[in-house]
C-alpha cells in the first residue's frame, strides 16, 4: 500500500502546483467479497483523471462522479457501492471521499519517512452509511505525530474508524546486469517494489538501462553497500557467473534480508552453498534458511518473462507466509 501512496502524493503536488482541486478515496469498510479490501485508496483530480484505484475497474467510475460533489462543498462524505447487482465480488464497499489538501509538513514528513523506511498508521473516521460529515476524514501518523490530510476536518473520536499500519515498501536488490535482469526490474517494478540493481564497474551500465529500478549501485562485491537491507528486502543473485555469485554471497553475509535468490539448477547450488560455507563456516542457519534455489516457482517457466514471474511469486509466498496453490484448490475465502 505504502507504493501506492507514493503516487498518490507525488500526483497531488504536481496538481497543487497546477492549482488543481484533488479528493482522496479510501475503501474504510467491506461486507462480502472484492476485488480489493479495506485499506486501498486513489486520488481524483477535479479535471477527472485519477492516480490509483479501489477496484479492479468497475467502481471507479462511480467514485469519480460521488467526488464531484466533495470537490464542491469541500465536505468529506462516505459512498456506498454495492456490488452484488453489478459485480461478480458478491460485496458492499464504504468508500470515504476526502478533500486532499495536505500542507508542505505533512508532504515532507511523508517523504521522510519513506526514505528512512520507517512505519507509519493512518486512521479514516467515517460511519457506514452514505452521509456527509465534517468530522469524516483521515489522520496519518508519522513519528507519533498526527496529521489530517484537510484542513477543515473535525476530529470526532466517538466515531467509526477504520487503522491501517503500514510497513516500508518492499525492497528488491538484483544482482547482475543481463537481459533477464532487466525483465526482472520491470515485473518488480509493476508489483510496486522499490529495485535497485547492483552491477560491476566494468559493466558500464546506468539507472536507464533497467526502467522501473529506483537506484542503481554501481561496486565490486567487497564493496557492496548491505547497510540498508533489512526484513523487507529480498535479494536475487543473477550475474550468471559462479565466481561472481560466491562474492556477492560473501558480501551478503552479515545481511538479513528475507529472501535470497540463486538461479540455475540445484547442483550448482550446492556447490554455491558448500564453498560459502568454506569461507564463512560461522554462518548461521538464519541466513542458510533464507537461501532458495533455484528460485522461483514451478510454473513450466522458460523465458526471462516467465522467469521473472516465478521469482516475483514465490518471493510474494514468502512475505505473505502463503503456500502456492491454485485458487480453484482452495477451500474458504480467497483473501484470508
Amino acid at each position: 500500500m505504502t507504493h501506492e501512496l507514493k503516487k498518490i502524493v507525488t500526483a497531488y503536488t504536481k496538481a497543487k502546483q497546477q492549482n488543481r482541486k484533488t479528493v482522496l478515496a479510501t475503501v474504510v469498510a467491506l461486507n462480502g467479497s472484492s476485488y480489493r479490501r479495506p485499506g486501498v485508496r486513489m486520488l481524483i483530480l477535479e479535471n477527472g483523471e485519477t492516480v490509483g484505484a479501489v477496484s479492479g475497474g468497475c467502481v471507479e467510475k462511480e467514485v469519480v462522479r460521488q467526488a464531484a460533489t466533495v470537490f464542491t462543498t469541500g465536505v468529506a462524505k462516505v459512498m456506498t457501492y454495492d456490488g452484488r447487482y453489478r459485480l461478480g465480488c458478491e460485496g458492499i464497499l464504504y468508500v470515504l471521499l476526502e478533500p486532499f489538501t495536505p500542507n508542505t509538513v505533512f508532504c515532507d514528513t511523508f517523504w521522510k519517512v519513506v526514505a528512512d523506511r520507517d512505519d507509519f498508521s493512518i486512521t479514516s473516521y467515517f460511519e457506514q452509511k452514505d452521509a456527509e460529515n465534517g468530522s469524516f476524514g483521515s489522520v496519518f501518523s508519522f513519528f507519533n505525530k498526527k496529521y489530517a490530510v484537510y484542513d477543515k476536518f473535525q476530529l470526532n473520536k466517538e466515531l467509526p474508524a477504520f487503522t491501517q499500519n503500514l510497513e516500508p515498501c518492499f525492497k528488491l536488490m538484483i544482482i547482475g546486469a543481463e537481459h533477464d535482469a532487466v525483465q526482472l526490474t520491470s515485473y518488480a517494478a509493476l508489483t510496486g517494489w522499490e529495485v535497485t540493481v547492483c552491477v560491476i564497474p566494468k559493466e558500464e551500465k546506468q539507472l536507464s538501462d533497467f526502467p522501473g529500478a529506483e537506484s542503481i549501485q554501481v561496486a565490486v562485491p567487497e564493496l557492496l553497500e548491505v547497510s540498508k537491507i533489512d526484513n523487507q528486502t529480498a535479494v536475487v543473485l543473477m550475474t550468471h557467473s559462479y565466481v561472481k555469485d560466491l562474492q556477492y554471497l560473501l558480501a551478503l553475509k552479515k545481511a538479513q534480508p528475507i529472501y535470497i535468490g540463486l538461479l540455475g539448477p540445484t547442483t550448482r547450488r550446492e556447490k554455491l552453498l558448500n564453498e560459502f560455507i568454506e569461507h564463512y563456516p560461522e554462518v548461521n542457519d538464519a541466513f542458510l534458511d533464507v537461501i532458495h534455489g533455484p528460485a522461483g516457482l514451478h510454473i513450466g517457466a522458460e523465458t526471462p518473462q516467465e522467469i521473472s514471474i516465478a521469482i516475483v511469486a514465490e518471493i510474494l509466498t514468502v512475505i505473505r507466509k502463503t503456500k502456492p496453490i491454485r485458487l480453484k484448490d482452495k477451500i474458504g475465502k480467497i483473501h484470508n
